[in-house]
């Protein structure tokens, strides 16, 4: 598989058993799109990593810059392990969400989460995630709209984030959100 960006160019190894493996999917392909450039340096998140191609991309975009990818399924980080070894992205660290290496906090989160686990544990992931966003930080998460992309910010929201939509496009809405 394929990620062509003006500025980046991987070729990423897939699984049937990791999410979208036949193709970058829209959603994430407007996240990689539309947010704005990652920080230059320090810790960043992507939340939920699948085979890495929005890890791959903050790596390659923020070469100094430490990106830790999570994930719970293991196939997926030993994928996105690979496919950071492979475009020579030294800076990736691919780990299970329990892992204490983890940092505290993060100067950016990326994230297609995974809203077909539940709302109940959809909010459970996202707020102990957001909490590690350093001050001044924002997460990017893309949902599709049909998927509960409004009522996710809604409840972002109403929990105490400024959650605002950056981007629309085919049905996928970007979320920005802070503290």
């Amino acid at each position: 598989m394929h990620v062509v960006l003006p500025d980046v160019y991987l070729t990423l190894a897939t699984d049937s058993g990791t999410f979208s493996p036949g193709r970058l999917d829209p959603g994430t392909r407007l996240l990689l799109d539309t947010a704005p450039p990652p920080p230059a340096d320090g810790d960043l998140l992507d939340l939920g990593c699948g085979y890495g191609p929005l890890a791959l991309v903050l790596a390659a975009r923020a070469p100094a810059a430490r990106v830790w990818v999570v994930d719970v399924n293991q196939r997926a980080l030993e994928l996105c392990r690979r496919n950071a070894a492979t475009a020579a992205l030294a800076n990736v660290r691919a780990l299970a969400p329990d892992d204490h290496e983890l940092p505290p906090s993060y100067q950016v989160i990326w994230s297609n989460p995974p809203i077909r686990i539940g709302k109940r544990a959809l909010h459970e992931l996202l707020t102990g995630w957001l909490r590690r966003l350093a001050p001044g930080a924002a997460a990017y998460l893309v949902v599709q709209r049909n998927l509960g992309s409004d009522s996710l910010q809604d409840w972002l929201t109403q929990s105490g984030w400024h959650a605002e939509r950056r981007a629309a496009r085919a049905g996928y809405r970007v979320l920005r959100v802070a503290r």
